[in-house]
């Protein structure tokens, strides 16, 4: 039976419940960055550093999985390699800015954010998971990603 004959409530099912929930409780540090960046003071700003820390952070796990996804794969191509090098590089010249003293942490965390939010995308092209992992990845990375880009929406505004 096909993917497109199973409904969304028993794809749901396919996912551990303790996956699912923790998923979603690895938005629960952005969250409260919006909310301490909102009330502002000088924990707004500790908010802002820390959600642009936890964003790389995940951005990176991400790149480690595509290499343990490509390690794992002896066909892989060339490119499943550089792709999972490359979240922690971009993530780390994203905080270039902060060390040189440049406009930041805006700029750095509305491009981490796209960057998160456009990560499925390798999934996608690597074929990991089923239908029910990569609609939750979906869920998660826009999730992050746009939490993220809220927050950057934040820190300009602040400027």
């Amino acid at each position: 039976m096909g993917h497109a004959a199973i409904g969304a409530s028993e794809l749901d099912n396919q996912i551990p419940e303790k996956a699912r929930w923790l998923g979603y409780a690895g938005l629960l540090p952005q969250l409260i960055a919006v909310v301490l960046v909102v009330r502002g003071g000088e924990w707004g700003w500790i908010a802002l550093a820390c959600s642009f820390a936890y964003a790389s952070l995940i951005f990176s796990f991400l790149g480690g999985v595509w290499w343990g996804q490509a390690l794992s794969d002896p066909a892989a191509p060339l490119w499943a390699f550089i792709a999972a090098i490359l979240p922690s590089l971009l993530a780390l010249a994203l905080f270039i800015p902060w060390t040189l003293g440049w406009d930041w942490p805006g700029p750095s965390l509305l491009w981490l954010g796209v960057f998160i939010g456009l990560s499925p995308l390798v999934d996608r092209k690597l074929g990991m998971g089923g239908p029910a992992w990569v609609r939750l990845r979906w869920q998660l990375s826009l999730g992050l990603g746009g939490l993220t880009m809220v927050l950057a929406i934040l820190a300009l505004q602040q400027r």
